[in-house]
């Protein structure tokens, strides 16, 4: 019993860390602007082309940096090297979505970037 217990316990951790993805390319031709901005909020940046396209851009994620000492997979007491422990720092960038809508309003294509 205590078996069927931790297994369904850990089935709904499991369950619960799954992120779900949109797969864009099938929304293009359907998805709306309208839909767009309801469900990710008013674009960061958006304009309007000559030919009657609107692009709009989303930030998904921030830029951030990471720092961690080094060595990192020495454990306490581990470290071998000067006296002033060293660091790396990794810079992670602003992730975007951009989405061009047509005239009519709907998705004509679609970009995931970094910069």
């Amino acid at each position: 019993m205590k078996r069927i217990v931790l297994a369904l316990l850990a089935s709904l951790l499991f369950t619960g860390c799954v992120t779900q993805t949109v797969d864009w390319q099938a929304r293009v031709g359907q998805y709306t602007r309208d839909q767009a901005i309801t469900e990710l909020g008013p674009p960061d940046k958006s304009a309007r082309l000559s030919d009657g396209l609107i692009v709009d851009e989303w930030l998904t994620q921030r830029s951030h940096v990471i720092v961690a000492p080094e060595p990192y997979f020495l454990g306490p007491g581990g470290y071998v090297g000067p006296d002033t422990p060293a660091y790396t720092e990794t810079y992670v960038p602003d992730y975007f979505l951009r989405l061009t809508f047509g005239p009519d309003g709907k998705l004509r294509s679609w970009k995931q970037f970094a910069k």
